[in-house]
C-alpha cells in the first residue's frame, strides 16, 4: 500500500479555504444575540466543524472529482502529481465526510441539519450524477450557501441550544450567500482554459471574461444594498452606514478588476473580499443587538 505523505494530505485539505465559513459561524454566533459563556467548547466544536471538517471535506471530494481538469489547469496539485495515490482521494472525502458527521451530532438538530446538508452540498458539487459544477450558475450557488448561509446558521443554531435560529438570522445569511456567489466567480478565472476543455460551463465560459466580471460585481453589490435595507428597516442605521461606507470601497476595486479580470481576480480576491466579510461581521452584531434585547 503507497504511503502518503500529510504534508500531501493538508495541501488537498487546503486549510486557507477554511476561513469563509468559519467567519460566517462565527457571524451566526455573534448574530444569536447568545451570551458565549459556558458554551465555549461547543462553539469551538462548530469553527472546526465547519472548517477543519465540512469544509476540507468539500476540498478533497472536489479534487478528487476534478482531477483530469486538474491535470490541465494546476497539475502540481496532490492528485495529478501523483503525490495522493490511487483512489486514497475519494477516501480522504468518504472518511472526512463520516468524522464531519459525527461531531455534526454534538450540536443539536439544526446544527447537525445544516452540517448534513453543507456535506450534501459538497459531493452534489462534485460529484455525479449531479456535478453542479458543471454549471456555474449552480455550482457556485452551492458553494456559496454551503460556505456562507450554512455555516452562519449553524452558528446560530448552536447557540440557541440547537434549536432554530431567528428568521432575521435566516435573512442576513441569504443575502450574504448570495453575495457569495460574487466571490465563488472569481476563482473561475484562473480556470478558463481548462474548463472549456472538460465541459465545465463556468460563468467566464458561459459569458464570456467580460460578461461574468461584471455579473459578479453586480451580484455582490444587490445583495450588500439589501442588507443595508434591511439594516435600516431594523432601525439600525450606523451598521447600515458602515456596511454601505465598506461597499463603496468595493465598487472602487470593482471598476478596477471589470477592466482586467483575469488579472486582477485574485487581487480583488485579496483586497475586496475582505471588506465583504467584514459587512458580515458587523451585520451579525447589528442583529446581535436586536435579539439580544428581545426584539
Amino acid at each position: 500500500m503507497p504511503r502518503v505523505a500529510l504534508s500531501a494530505v493538508a495541501e488537498l485539505l487546503k486549510p486557507i479555504t477554511w476561513f469563509p465559513p468559519m467567519w460566517a459561524f462565527a457571524c451566526g454566533a455573534v448574530a444569536s444575540g447568545m451570551p458565549g459563556h459556558g458554551r465555549w467548547g461547543v462553539i469551538v466544536l462548530g469553527i472546526v466543524l465547519a472548517g477543519p471538517l465540512v469544509c476540507a471535506t468539500s476540498q478533497a471530494v472536489n479534487d478528487w472529482f476534478d482531477r483530469e481538469v486538474d491535470a490541465i489547469n494546476e497539475p502540481q496539485r496532490p492528485i495529478p502529481s501523483g503525490r495522493i495515490p490511487g483512489r486514497w482521494g475519494l477516501y480522504i472525502g468518504i472518511g472526512w465526510t463520516l468524522l464531519s458527521l459525527l461531531v455534526a451530532t454534538q450540536l443539536g438538530p439544526w446544527g447537525f441539519a445544516a452540517a448534513a446538508l453543507g456535506l450534501v452540498l459538497a459531493w452534489a458539487y462534485s460529484a455525479p450524477p449531479f456535478r453542479l459544477k458543471r454549471n456555474g450558475w449552480f455550482g457556485n450557488t452551492a458553494c456559496s450557501f454551503s460556505y456562507e448561509g450554512l455555516a452562519w446558521l449553524t452558528g446560530a443554531a448552536v447557540m440557541v441550544g440547537g434549536a432554530m435560529p431567528d428568521v432575521r438570522s435566516f435573512a442576513l445569511a441569504g443575502l450574504y450567500s448570495i453575495g457569495a456567489h460574487g466571490i465563488m466567480t472569481l476563482n473561475d478565472f484562473k480556470a478558463i482554459a481548462g474548463d472549456r476543455a472538460m465541459g465545465i460551463a463556468s460563468l467566464p465560459v458561459q459569458l464570456g471574461i467580460d460578461g461574468a466580471a461584471y455579473a459578479a460585481a453586480l451580484i455582490m453589490t444587490l445583495s450588500q444594498v439589501m442588507v443595508i435595507v434591511l439594516l435600516a428597516a431594523w432601525d439600525r442605521p450606523v451598521q447600515a452606514l458602515v456596511v454601505g461606507g465598506l461597499l463603496i470601497a468595493q465598487v472602487l476595486m470593482m471598476e478596477r478588476f471589470t477592466r482586467s479580470a483575469v488579472d486582477r481576480a485574485l487581487w480583488y480576491s485579496g483586497f475586496g473580499v475582505p471588506l465583504f466579510v467584514s459587512g458580515m461581521m458587523v451585520s451579525a452584531f447589528a442583529l446581535r443587538s436586536l435579539t439580544g434585547a428581545g426584539a
